[in-house]
């Protein structure tokens, strides 16, 4: 663009409008700061959550398992205090029977 062009661009376009602009372009660059600011915490909270995901998911699968051995444990005891009891009536029918 030469000189003269702008000149006439110059002159064709107010100071105030020209102070307008310019106070635009800089909103926008404060907004793009912005939105890149919160981006990027917005990326370090996902980092921290899918972590604390992942952390949860094993203690989820610890705990799953626990409940399983918990659950087998008490169907062993069951069957053995079943087993107790039964001795003990057959005890007790030998003793009524003699």
């Amino acid at each position: 663009m030469s000189v003269k062009a702008v000149e006439e661009v110059s002159a064709q376009v107010p100071a105030e409008d020209f102070q307008a602009l310019e106070e635009k372009i800089y909103r926008t660059i404060e907004l793009y700061k912005s939105a890149k600011e919160a981006r990027a915490a917005s990326e370090r909270d996902v980092k921290r959550l899918r972590e604390q995901l992942e952390q949860r998911e094993e203690e989820n699968e610890a705990l799953r398992r626990e409940l399983v051995q918990l659950r087998k444990d008490r169907e062993d005891i069951r069957g053995r205090v079943e087993k107790m009891l039964t001795q003990m009536e057959n005890l007790g029918q030998e003793q009524a029977a003699s």
